[in-house]
């Protein structure tokens, strides 16, 4: 969200500081100032010159040589503008002025000519959205001055914060808000125009004149509070310059005065709203109520909206007029012809705004404020502002009678008030604070402060009370936040401490962690445990099973993950951009339809490893073999099996490499699997690499307590050896078959057979490299028995259709 310091100084004295500053000290204070805007700065750089010379380009017939006075120097440049013209007085934009756009001028040669700069548009200059020609200034214009002198413009200063930052915060979502933040950050005054004075001046236009619309709202609306005010000659032209350029500023088009004036009073206050034409409305009521049947309803942005039972509509006698909280209808807003009108201020429930916003996909900056949960009581004086301005820019307004509200009891709307002491403040901040401080601090947040002796009773502002203050805490770090955290020393807190004995799930959790990271090279992530549809039929894992969710936040998350594969091939697609070998790990969950319950949980541990140039399936392989020796859980991994379903996988998936797979065999069931993923599946994702995941169900054996005491073998006295060979097998054939072959042939003296490398050739087949350990505890093996051994190998893989390359 873009906010205007300009705008701000309207309330809040605020110190002459560098716009860098600002934005630290603000960000440390209220909420992250993610970029600094310099308004209009490079009008600065642009002067008024006047042409002296034209003549014709002579390689372009419709390029013109323009010669023209700076005031202080002669200077040309190639123009094709078609209102150029001796005498004329324009905008000169030198070399290296940096335009709105991007746009840096640099020396250049068109057609063959040096061109020293530029003449420029007012479209060039961001003053206008289309222009024909050069701007033409002013006969009195001066020689040498610069655009902003002369266009008499202010600079601003521009924040773009974080949205994020003012979630919990709805009195931030408008300038007057803002600028009670700055004033308590930098310590300086904060001027509140709009006061008791204000109002009464306003009311002073009301009237004793019948109401033509009253406004009803039925008890199942998700209506909080309703004010409705008519006006008639009413005049729709277009909005005055401050007004305009505040709205371009933030980042608004403006359309007219009255359409631009609920804009500036949303951005002023915080709080929506919208004005009807008076003459679209058809009867005497409007009436607040839910949708009782499917409906077809055009808004705003003439797009065809599907509201269903339970949706919050404005309606006339006839008609849905506007969707609540969230767009007006095609049907109602303000036209050139407008003469009359009739001003909605309104507040409205959050959770439903956002619902039928999400489930719609219309997110406006009305339904962003509504869903923060605005505080009713504003809801007036941003009705009295709304008049204010089109008394203003329409001075042959009229109000016709006075306000009308329907709604909750305003008036029943209780502050809160919590109980503290400074003492308590400074102990749970650390930090020594004087009380007269904490008081002052308070009252600069428009805090009510009563204090007795040490005791504080403090009212919360009923903007402040809506979702964001609620307990002794939060009025802590209201404190620490103005007072900078960096103003407080770190220091570890004096508690007495007893250890925490953790169950064997814990400890098996920790020992995973621990392993993949410190052996396994790994990096600890969190994916989403939410996914959608999309990411679904993306990765072929949508089984149309899955758990959803009813007050989804958006269709993309709308769902529970009953599989860990989607976020970290998603995960992955992300880092293989800036890395060659990415390995990634999680222990999460995976959500399944259950007949007992909500859903059956399980545990699962996932790794990925990626690697653009290698393959990562028998680096995976191993650390998985690893990982179940370290953990002392008797596993295996072996090939597919047809009598044995795995409980981490399909292994039917499209997704999986048809001949890089393991099943992970635990205490005899399939538990898991190390599997390498499909090319195609990668290119899905525009992974370009080699991408191998391991999947372990750890659910059925976690609250196991793990063998506390490891047996350890002693190290033989006598020196082994090891016998490197390589086989062809056909290329649809699984790494695991010839290991099967190998473990089966009764040969003690053999410790182990590991894959050393695959490698795969163009034709259809694959050349696997293995390494054979040979060893003996009592012994040293002869030379003969080796080769015997080893002839043995070979025989048998000969054998079983296995020849050494």
């Amino acid at each position: 969200m873009l906010i205007s310091i300009d705008w701000i100084k309207d309330f809040a004295k605020l110190p002459v500081v560098d716009p860098q500053e600002l934005a630290i000290k603000f960000t440390m204070g209220t909420a992250e100032v993610e970029d600094v805007i310099l308004s209009d700065v490079y009008l600065e750089n642009i002067s008024v010159a006047e042409i002296t010379k034209i003549d014709q380009h002579p390689d372009a017939d419709k390029l013109n040589l323009v010669s023209f006075n700076t005031g202080t120097t002669e200077k040309q440049v190639v123009c094709g503008a078609g209102n150029v013209k001796v005498g004329m007085k324009v905008p000169y934009a030198p070399l290296g002025t940096e335009f709105p756009n991007g746009l840096v001028l640099e020396p250049k040669k068109i057609r063959g000519v040096l061109s020293e700069g530029m003449l420029c548009s007012e479209e060039e200059l961001n003053l206008a959205k289309e222009s024909s020609g050069l701007m033409e200034l002013n006969d009195s214009a001066t020689l040498g001055q610069n655009m902003l002198e002369y266009l008499k413009v202010k600079t601003d200063i521009l924040l773009d914060i974080d949205n994020k930052s003012l979630t919990h915060r709805p009195d931030l979502w408008g300038h007057f808000g803002l600028a009670r933040e700055f004033s308590a950050v930098f310590k300086s005054q904060f001027v509140n125009p709009y006061d008791g004075n204000w109002t009464k001046k306003l009311e002073k236009n009301f009237n004793k004149e019948a109401s033509p619309i009253c406004p009803k709202v039925e008890k199942d609306s998700c209506c909080k509070a309703y004010f409705g005010l008519s006006l008639k000659n009413i005049k729709v032209t277009d909005s005055p310059k401050w007004m305009t350029d505040r709205l371009t500023a933030v980042g608004l088009r403006p359309i007219n005065n009255i359409v631009d004036i609920s804009n500036y009073v949303m951005l002023e206050l915080g709080i929506p709203l919208h004005i009807f034409d008076r003459s679209l409305i058809e009867g005497e009521k409007i009436v607040i109520g839910k949708v009782q049947d499917e409906t077809i309803f055009v808004t705003l942005d003439e797009i065809e909206r599907k509201l269903i039972t339970g949706d919050t509509v404005i309606s006339d006698s006839s008609k849905p007029l506007v969707l609540a909280g969230i767009m007006g209808g095609l049907n109602s807003g303000v036209s050139n012809n407008t003469s009359d009108i009739f001003i909605e201020v309104a507040n409205w429930k959050a959770a439903e705004v956002r619902k039928t916003s999400t489930r719609l996909g219309l997110r406006t900056d009305s339904s962003q404020r509504y869903e923060k949960t605005l505080d009713s009581q504003l809801c007036y004086k941003t009705l009295l502002r709304t008049l204010e301005l089109i008394l203003e820019l329409c001075p042959g307004a009229e109000v016709i009678g006075r306000p009308e509200y329907a709604g909750d009891d305003l008036s029943k709307i209780k502050s809160l008030e919590i109980q503290t002491t400074a003492n308590s403040i400074c102990k749970q901040l650390g930090k020594e604070i004087d009380q007269k401080e904490i008081v002052s601090i308070f009252e600069s947040l428009d805090f009510l402060v009563e204090t007795r002796a040490d005791q504080l009773k403090i009212t919360v502002p009923t903007y402040r009370a809506t979702k964001d203050i609620d307990c002794e805490a939060d009025l802590v770090e209201e404190i620490g936040r103005i007072i900078g955290y960096d103003n407080i020393s770190p220091c570890s807190p004096l508690l007495e401490v007893s250890p925490v004995k953790l169950d064997p799930a814990q400890k098996l959790h920790r020992e995973i962690k621990n392993f993949l990271v410190n052996n396994g090279g790994c990096f600890e992530v969190m994916t989403y445990p939410l996914v959608g549809e999309k990411l679904l039929k993306k990765a072929d894992l949508l089984t149309g099973l899955e758990i959803k969710i009813l007050n989804d936040l958006s269709k993309d998350n709308d769902r529970l993950r009953s599989s860990m594969i989607p976020g970290f091939l998603q995960a992955i697609a992300l880092n293989s951009k800036h890395e060659d070998e990415v390995k990634i790990f999680e222990l999460g969950r995976t959500y399944h339809p259950s007949k007992k319950g909500f859903s059956e949980d399980r545990n699962i541990v996932a790794a990925a490893f990626f690697s653009k140039e290698g393959n990562s399936f028998l680096e995976l392989s191993n650390a998985s073999e690893r990982l179940l020796n370290n953990l002392n859980i008797p596993g295996t991994l072996e090939k597919k099996h047809p009598k044995f379903k795995n409980m981490a996988i399909d292994e039917e998936w499209s997704g999986l490499h048809p001949y890089e797979f393991f099943n992970i065999k635990v205490m005899g069931k399939p538990l898991g699997s190390v599997f390498s993923i499909h090319p195609l599946m990668l290119r899905n994702f525009k992974i370009k690499g080699h991408l191998s995941i391991m999947l372990l169900d750890l659910s059925s054996f976690e609250g196991r307590p793990l063998k506390e005491k490891t047996k350890y073998r002693p190290i033989s006295k006598f020196p082994g050896s090891h016998f490197d060979y390589t086989v062809e097998v056909e290329r649809e054939l699984q790494v695991g078959n010839v290991l099967e072959v190998l473990q089966k042939i009764k040969l003690k003296e053999a410790l182990k057979h590991s894959v050393l490398d695959i490698f795969q050739g163009s034709g259809d087949k694959r050349s696997v490299t293995i390494r054979t350990l040979f060893g003996d505890p009592e012994k040293t093996l002869s030379g003969d028995f080796l080769k015997e051994a080893e002839q043995t190998i070979i025989n048998q893989l000969q054998k079983s259709g296995f020849p050494l390359k």
